[in-house]
């Protein structure tokens, strides 16, 4: 996500690098730069240009201290600006109806049905709602099967009618039933379609009269960047939509139309979809994506997520054994379990500042934990729980049954070894730092 962009970028910033001063002729050629990397990366020609020019102003309008170095003030204004360009604030969803009706729009293709189970799952654990999820697409069978799959998968019902093709009656039904058994949130998943077309519009418009949602999200595929601009465009004429939701931001994509798309249909994007996983779901902020798109990482995300996952009981439980050390294969299961369920590996490192940048052109497969996971699986439970047991012929076992080599074993039990006494060391310094001292 916007490597080619933040390379650019940073490409750019080196212009002024070494330069005492900023001047109007070092600003021009450093926002010459800037402009190309913002048109490669699909970015809007006047959203590119009105850019520079407010960049180029405030530049020069700046009395350089002496501890700010050219270079680092520029980076701090096209910050600024970046975080200005996708809406400045975090805007947050309208979820206070009873039951709150979010209705999804987008073309057919662009994730409007996963992002419905994503968004259901995510305001079930972290807002505690009780979603009730609506199927009126009543063109693509697929759709209500693989909206019933995700249903089942994040444990929330789903509502449809299979012999029914009337959208506006069966999303009208939907909050009924919603009512009828105490669910406070009603998602409604609509039909796509390959292109805009007349039909389409005036039945999601009939849809929008008839159910009168709290919130109406347009989903869009941001790797068809300026199409995605301006199919939000008509999408917003007919149904003046509250927010954008960007998906497959995990793609190869080139980000334009999430610079793009806010300044076009002065609508905030709420969301963007960074995998597969259903826990590939973030809101979005502007100012933390202008860090990354700058190769500033985005350490405070990175610890959202953690937390997400992060258990208070468990991790007491965890201290407990790592201090007596009694760490064991179980408890390193567990936490792998846990790194996997917050998100695609390659966009948490890029989370860390300096390391997106390193690793861009490094594949980081989200499979990098099944040779491990192989490996302990083929232990005996009193082996997981009691490495110490595992001698040559136990080793030996355990790479035919895994698939992998005794060098491989033997490498993780190596370290598996230092982890444990790496958590040891920790505990115990944070466990000295809570004691009272004596005297």
């Amino acid at each position: 996500m916007f490597d080619n962009l933040s390379e650019r970028l940073d490409r750019s910033f080196k212009i002024l690098k070494g330069e005492g001063k900023i001047t109007e002729i070092n600003v021009a050629e450093t926002l010459k730069d800037v402009r190309k990397a913002l048109l490669d990366a699909d970015v809007n020609y006047k959203v590119a240009k009105t850019f520079t020019d407010t960049v180029k102003e405030k530049a020069l309008g700046q009395n350089v201290l002496t501890a700010v170095k050219p270079s680092q003030l520029m980076v701090k204004i096209v910050h600024d600006e970046l975080t200005t360009l996708m809406g400045g604030e975090t805007a947050e969803i309208n979820i206070k109806g009873n039951p709150a009706v979010i209705l999804m729009s987008g073309l057919q293709g662009s994730g409007k049905t996963t992002f419905s189970g994503k968004l259901a799952k995510m305001l079930k654990s972290k807002k505690g709602k009780k979603p009730l999820l609506v199927a009126a697409d009543v063109y693509r069978p697929a759709a209500i099967e693989q909206l019933r799959v995700l249903s089942e998968q994040i444990g929330v019902p789903m509502y449809s009618e299979i012999d029914s093709k009337d959208p506006v009656s069966i999303a009208r039904n939907g909050i009924k039933e919603a009512k009828a058994k105490g669910y406070d949130l009603v998602i409604v998943d609509t039909a796509g379609r390959l292109a805009v077309d007349e039909q389409m519009m005036n039945e999601i418009a009939a849809i929008k009269a008839a159910i009168n949602p709290d919130e109406i999200l347009f989903v869009v595929d941001s790797m068809t960047g300026q199409d995605a601009v301006n199919t939000a465009k008509e999408f917003n004429e007919r149904l003046n939509f509250d927010g954008v939701v960007l998906t497959k931001l995990d793609g190869d994509t080139r980000g334009g139309a999430a610079l793009s798309i806010r300044t076009v249909v002065n609508k905030p994007i709420k969301f963007v979809g960074t995998g597969e996983k259903l826990e590939a779901i973030d809101q979005f902020h502007p100012s933390r994506m202008a860090d990354r798109i700058l190769g500033m990482g985005d350490i405070v995300s990175l610890v959202e997520r953690a937390q997400e996952q992060y258990d208070e009981e468990e991790a007491k439980r965890l201290q407990k054994k790592i201090a007596k050390d009694q760490f064991d294969f179980n408890d390193f299961l567990s936490q792998i379990a846990q790194i996997k369920k917050m998100g695609n590996l390659k966009d948490l490192a890029s989370m860390i500042p300096g390391v997106g940048k390193a690793i861009k052109d490094i594949d980081i497969d989200d499979n990098a934990f099944k040779s491990i996971e192989a490996i302990i699986h083929s232990m005996t439970p009193k082996e997981r729980s009691n490495p110490a047991l595992l001698n040559g012929s136990r080793r030996a076992r355990i790479a035919k049954g895994s698939g992998t080599t005794i060098q491989d074993v033997n490498r993780l039990l190596k370290q598996f070894d230092q982890t444990r006494k790496m958590m040891k060391m920790v505990t115990s310094s944070k466990m000295g730092k809570m004691m009272p001292k004596r005297g």
